[in-house]
């Protein structure tokens, strides 16, 4: 495969689940906003923080008001990570490879973007209850997801797009649960509160874990849910199985049976992988929370640039210089 069309089969997972993230995070907060005590303010701050563009944020505004947020988030076309623009770079990749989609996954990319378009034109950040048209912007992602897990077959392109999408999902989810730990919690004098435990349960739910959860752990205390968050081995958001399906697609893009590595971004994503697999809860909270998934977003970032120099910058290079000698 050329690297051109795996850099935007790449690109193409990580946009679309980004997109598909923001959505979750915003339908949650809703959710929260609806269970929080009368006298507490509603809480926005804390979903710009998840997506890293705070101090981006900062720039041209001044207050985290609901409506600030909403159209920063979602329709804010200045926003380089905002849904608007994520969904439109996810089009972008998919149009300049079509011919390697079927035809149905085309068409729902398609429609994921006349759908945002169709809500930034209805300025639907200002709607009193705007949940439901996130909900469609998330289910129109899973979707997708699923159209392509059942209609492309199973080579070097749909490991690559697996490959973005489990990337930027253990980078999202370290985010949200790294913003709840230091954030959502007026003060310190909440934890161990209903107020404590409500919060904890929006952060289950933004990533659809919370029943999950209970089977397994019965009742909601911080540990367990970074545990589960974290290090679990079967929940499909936990950094953990994102990190180790991740490097399962590198192998499989690398031909890669025999066990090591082959190339840099290989032996980038074993030695984290490989870490958080024998890694104990205690572990984490007494190197600090924060600190650990601060650590843990750095390394991600190091496996994408990794991934960028073997697949995409490299071949790039040899196929100009081919081009050249030819």
């Amino acid at each position: 495969m050329l690297s051109r069309v795996a850099n935007h089969i790449y690109w193409l997972g990580r946009y679309l689940e980004r997109a598909e993230n923001y959505a979750r995070f915003i339908d949650v907060n809703f959710n929260l906003m609806q269970d929080l005590p009368l006298d507490l303010k509603e809480q926005w701050q804390p979903l710009i923080a998840a997506t890293g563009d705070l101090k981006f944020y900062l720039e041209s505004h001044k207050t985290f008001s609901r409506d600030q947020v909403l159209f920063f988030l979602s329709f804010d076309e200045k926003n380089p990570n905002s849904m608007i623009n994520s969904i439109y770079r996810a089009r972008e990749n998919a149009r300049i490879i079509r011919e390697s989609l079927s035809k149905e996954t085309w068409e729902e990319v398609n429609e994921l973007y006349y759908m945002i378009k169709n809500g930034a034109v209805k300025k639907l950040w200002k709607k009193e209850d705007p949940r439901s048209f996130f909900e469609q912007i998330k289910n129109q992602i899973l979707l997708i997801y699923g159209i392509a897990d059942n209609t492309v077959a199973r080579t070097e392109g749909w490991f690559f797009r697996q490959l973005g999408q489990f990337l930027e999902r253990a980078d999202q989810t370290s985010r949200i649960l790294d913003v709840k730990y230091h954030i959502l919690l007026p003060s310190s004098d909440e934890v161990g509160t209903p107020l404590d435990f409500l919060h904890w349960m929006a952060l289950l739910k933004s990533v659809t874990g919370f029943n999950s959860y209970r089977r397994i752990y019965g009742n909601i205390d911080p540990a367990g849910v970074v545990e589960f968050m974290v290090l679990n081995k079967y929940f499909p958001r936990s950094i953990y199985y994102c990190l180790k399906e991740a490097e399962n697609c590198l192998l499989a893009i690398s031909g890669n049976m025999s066990g090591g590595y082959q190339n840099s971004a290989e032996k980038a994503m074993g030695e984290l992988r490989s870490k958080l697999e024998y890694a104990e809860v205690s572990e984490i909270i007494n190197i600090g929370l924060h600190e650990y998934l601060d650590s843990l977003q750095i390394k991600i970032n190091h496996i994408s640039n990794h991934v960028n120099e073997n697949f995409f910058k490299i071949k790039d290079n040899l196929l100009v210089q081919s081009q050249v000698n030819e």
